[in-house]
C-alpha cells in the first residue's frame, strides 16, 4: 500500500517557472553579485534560493551573454615592446606576457584567449564579422564568449577547399562556432583557397552567388585573422594541406614570399600586388582588408617573424595581439630598440 493511503490524491506537480521568471532570477543574481558586490550567500537569502541555485544562475548569465566580464587595459599594452611596435607600425598592440619556457601550444592558447576576449567585446549588433580560417583563428574562436547579437553576420574571408577534400568542413566548423557564439547569420565561401588558373577565378567572380559573398566581405566591420608563414615551427595549413605543392612553395620562396594573410601572399617588405600566385588566391588583398574599420591580427610564433613583419608593413591590422617573445623577434628584425 502506498504511503498515505490508497485514496489519497497525489500532490499536484509543480508548474515549471516561466522563461520570464527564470530570466528575472538570472538578472537579479547577476546584478547583485557583479554590480552591488553581494555574496552568493546574501543573494540566496534575499531571493529565497539555495546557494547552488545562485551559482547556477550566475553561470547561465555568463553563458547567455547577460554578463560580459571585461578587464581594463593590461600593463602589457603600455610596455616598452608594445609601445615600440605601436610606433613602428601604427597599430594598437595587445601584448601577452608568456614565459620563454612555455610550449608552442600554451603560447598560442594564451594569445588566443586575449584575442577571443578582444573580439567578443569589439563586435556589435548588425556587424559583419570577417573570419579567416587557420589554426590560429580556430584557437581564437574557442575563447570567444557567448554574446548574442542582433542582425550580425559572420562571413568567411577566403576559400578553404583543397585537393585532399577536407578543407571545407574544417573552415565551416570555425565559422559556425563563431556564428553560434554571436547568434549571427553565416555566409560561407565554398571555393578553393587557390584556383588552379587565374582565368578560373575571374570566371567564378562573375557568379551571382559568389558576388553576394564578395559584397558582404567588402562591407565587413571587423575582421580576425592569423599570419601564415613559410618558416613556421609547425607548417601552416596553406603550405601543408595540398593547397600548394612543394614546387609552388619553392617558387614562392624564390620570389621573396615569406607568408600570407587570408591566403594572399606577402613579401617581408609588405608588397604583394606583383606576386603572380595572388591572381589565383581567393582572400581579400591587403588593400581590401584596409577598408575594414577594425582588423585583429593574431601572432604567436617567433618563427613567423618575417611574415608578421610583412603583414604589418602591408597595413593589414589595426590591432595586433602578440606574445612577448614574438614581439621582441619582430623588433629585432626591424632593428628597433625598445624604450
Amino acid at each position: 500500500m502506498a504511503r498515505g493511503g490508497p485514496n489519497r490524491p497525489a500532490p499536484p506537480a509543480a508548474a515549471p517557472a516561466s522563461p520570464d521568471v527564470r530570466y528575472e532570477d538570472r538578472y537579479q543574481a547577476a546584478s547583485r553579485y557583479y554590480v552591488q558586490g553581494e555574496t552568493m550567500e546574501s543573494i540566496a537569502k534575499q531571493l529565497m534560493l539555495s546557494r547552488s541555485t545562485v551559482s547556477r544562475l550566475l553561470r547561465e548569465a555568463r553563458d547567455q551573454g547577460l554578463v560580459r566580464i571585461t578587464l581594463a587595459d593590461h600593463a602589457g599594452s603600455t610596455s616598452s615592446p608594445a609601445l615600440a611596435l605601436a610606433d613602428a607600425f601604427g597599430v594598437r598592440v595587445h601584448l601577452v606576457a608568456v614565459r620563454a619556457s612555455a610550449t608552442e601550444t600554451a603560447r598560442l592558447d594564451q594569445v588566443a584567449k586575449m584575442a577571443g576576449g578582444l573580439l567578443t567585446e569589439a563586435v556589435g549588433d548588425h556587424d559583419v564579422i570577417g573570419v579567416a580560417w587557420g589554426a590560429t583563428v580556430s584557437r581564437v574562436v574557442q575563447h570567444v564568449s557567448r554574446r548574442p547579437l542582433t542582425g550580425a553576420t559572420a562571413v568567411q574571408l577566403n576559400g578553404g577547399a583543397n585537393p585532399r577534400g577536407f578543407g571545407l568542413s574544417y573552415t565551416g566548423e570555425i565559422l559556425r562556432a563563431l556564428a553560434d557564439a554571436f547568434d549571427a547569420d553565416l555566409a560561407l565561401f565554398p571555393l578553393p583557397a587557390f584556383f588552379d588558373q587565374p582565368a578560373a577565378r575571374d570566371v567564378m567572380w562573375q557568379e551571382r552567388s559568389v558576388q553576394q559573398v564578395l559584397d558582404l566581405r567588402a562591407r565587413a566591420d571587423i575582421a580576425v585573422f592569423g599570419v601564415g608563414s613559410l618558416q613556421a615551427r609547425t607548417r601552416c595549413e596553406v603550405y601543408s594541406a595540398g593547397y600548394l605543392d612543394d614546387a609552388d612553395v619553392a617558387r614562392l620562396a624564390l620570389d621573396g614570399v615569406v607568408g600570407d594573410v587570408c591566403t594572399v601572399l606577402l613579401r617581408e617588405n609588405g608588397t604583394w600586388a606583383d606576386i603572380p600566385f595572388n591572381r589565383r588566391a581567393t582572400g581579400p588583398t591587403p588593400a581590401e582588408l584596409r577598408r575594414i574599420p577594425r582588423r585583429i591580427c593574431v601572432a604567436a610564433d617567433a618563427a613567423r617573424v618575417a611574415a608578421v613583419v610583412g603583414a604589418l608593413r602591408a597595413g593589414v591590422a589595426t590591432d595586433l595581439v602578440i606574445d612577448s617573445e614574438t614581439a621582441r623577434a619582430v623588433l629585432d628584425r626591424i632593428g628597433t630598440p625598445t624604450r
